[in-house]
């Protein structure tokens, strides 16, 4: 069997969201990882005008520890930012932050940022908030671009966004957008909860499948690997029989982590040895 390289696998911050960005840091260093994926949100990181903390700060702190950052994700359910807004200047200021955060990355040293596709009111012609969405990721796309970055598109749950929840609608918005720095993620809770598989994703984008969010879920919930019921074994075995060659994250998100973040993140680490080298 194909494995993983063990630089491949990340643990998040957004999980130790009351926690200082310093101790995240130390204790991505106790679990073992090499590598990490920064959630950009208070009080790690924040993009606006000026960055909270700086960037020069943030990279520092990450390359003494020897850490590699293969994503960077800005906040943007929490935050009041949305690219399919049908209020223009909602929508332009969320392209700007959204700009600011690829930047952000860039500098970073990282060559690849998260993102979603905003979401319609309920109230709301779809259609239409489907197409500013497009219309925002493209004009991001072209930036990435310019930076030589990529855009990895998220699958989120349907209660997050009602345009891009599944693979058809991944598959529609990757296909209508045709820009090469946009390419596909899959989040493994939205992708079970709508009965879809490891295989169906990868058999859809093959080597466009870029990033993967590895997390367990009852049926949801964001938890670590064996707090829940998804049979991520058998995701992992897919990921390693098709020699997928991206980055895999652990995106604990569940309440009960956010006072004693790290027991998790070890499980999850433990869990995914078999898979690794």
């Amino acid at each position: 069997m194909n494995k993983l390289k063990k630089n491949k696998i990340a643990g998040m911050n957004i999980c130790y969201k009351f926690f200082s960005l310093k101790y995240f840091l130390d204790s991505m260093v106790r679990v073992g990882t090499e590598s990490i994926e920064f959630w950009g949100g208070f009080p790690h990181q924040y993009i606006d005008d000026i960055s909270h903390p700086p960037i020069g700060e943030v990279k520092k702190m990450i390359e003494e520890r020897g850490l590699r950052l293969n994503c960077y994700t800005p906040e943007q359910l929490l935050y009041t930012y949305n690219i399919a807004s049908p209020e223009r200047d909602i929508r332009e200021k969320s392209v700007e932050f959204f700009r600011k955060n690829i930047y952000a990355a860039y500098k970073l040293g990282t060559r690849k940022v998260l993102m979603t596709s905003g979401w319609a009111y309920e109230d709301y012609d779809k259609e239409e908030a489907w197409k500013y969405s497009r219309e925002s990721l493209f004009e991001l796309g072209e930036y990435a671009q310019h930076l030589g970055m990529t855009i990895a598109l998220e699958n989120l749950q349907h209660v997050e966004s009602n345009l891009v929840y599944s693979l058809p609608a991944l598959k529609k918005m990757l296909s209508e957008l045709r820009h090469p720095n946009i390419k596909a993620m899959v989040d493994t809770v939205p992708m079970h909860l709508m009965g879809e598989t490891m295989a169906d994703y990868l058999d859809t984008f093959g080597q466009d499948l870029v990033h993967v969010h590895l997390v367990d879920g009852a049926p949801t919930g964001h938890m670590a690997w064996g707090d829940g019921e998804l049979p991520l074994d058998e995701d992992m075995k897919t990921l390693c029989e098709w020699d997928y060659q991206y980055t895999v994250t652990f995106e604990l998100a569940h309440d009960s982590y956010l006072f004693d973040p790290e027991p998790a993140m070890k499980r999850s680490f433990e869990r995914v040895k078999p898979y690794i080298e």
